[in-house]
């Protein structure tokens, strides 16, 4: 486990680096974890890795420029693609907004590349398809 990851509870060598989150105990968490529902559960990944990716995109989707990390940006948004795509029958009503905020984060990518990838070749594409402006 890494040192930023969270206990299932199971007792294992590295337990002294792990971490339980804020406001409860590793029981008491992994029972909360229980409690949601999976399109809760993936949309809140999908969001994390949005948020994530944009802040390293930088100023072309909201981020600074001072956090500005393109190769950072391209495994989000590629890891984000895959998830999607994935899990794209299960969204329900998320489906379109996440598709169209993937789509956003693909061509402001695209924007702050110095040299844009081919289409298809952008990060996420190999699972979405390529990007059309």
């Amino acid at each position: 486990m890494s040192a930023n990851s969270y206990s299932t509870g199971s007792p294992s060598s590295d337990d002294a680096h792990t971490h339980v989150a804020p406001g409860g105990s590793t029981d008491e968490n992994v029972r909360e974890l229980a409690t949601i529902p999976a399109v809760e559960v993936t949309t809140r990944a999908i969001v994390m890795l949005m948020s994530a990716a944009a802040e390293k995109i930088g100023p072309e989707a909201g981020g600074e420029a001072e956090h500005q990390d393109l190769p950072e940006a391209r495994a989000l948004i590629t890891a984000l693609g895959g998830l999607v795509t994935a899990a794209s029958g299960d969204l329900g009503l998320h489906r379109k907004p996440v598709l169209d905020g993937l789509k956003a984060l693909q061509l402001a990518f695209r924007e702050a590349s110095s040299y844009p990838d081919e289409p298809g070749q952008g990060p996420g594409e190999k699972y979405t398809g390529p990007v059309k402006d």
